[in-house]
């Protein structure tokens, strides 16, 4: 059984990951969005796929371009914090 800290110092590093893992795309989504925001408020188009496309073709883009860094960091955190947990040591 292990402790509390241990146990809670895996969950820190867990959402610490999840939180890195996670900025790119949010960042892109946050840039598309304030990008075609700007463009609607210019222009004065008001269609919603206009906002939806962008940031789903940015999301993509950029979850393609670092799935490779983001399997990494998955794959190096299961190695060294969960598989010793498991293995008990």
């Amino acid at each position: 059984m292990q402790s509390e800290a241990l146990f809670f110092d895996t969950l820190r590093q867990g959402l610490w990951i999840a939180v890195i893992i996670s900025v790119p795309v949010l960042t892109a989504a946050l840039l598309a969005g304030v990008t075609v925001g700007l463009f609607q408020a210019l222009t004065s188009i008001q269609e919603m796929t206009l906002t939806f496309v962008p940031k789903l073709i940015a999301i993509v883009a950029v979850f393609w371009v670092s799935m490779g860094f983001m399997t990494q960091m998955l794959v190096s955190f299961l190695h060294e914090q969960i598989m010793p947990l498991i293995a008990g040591g």
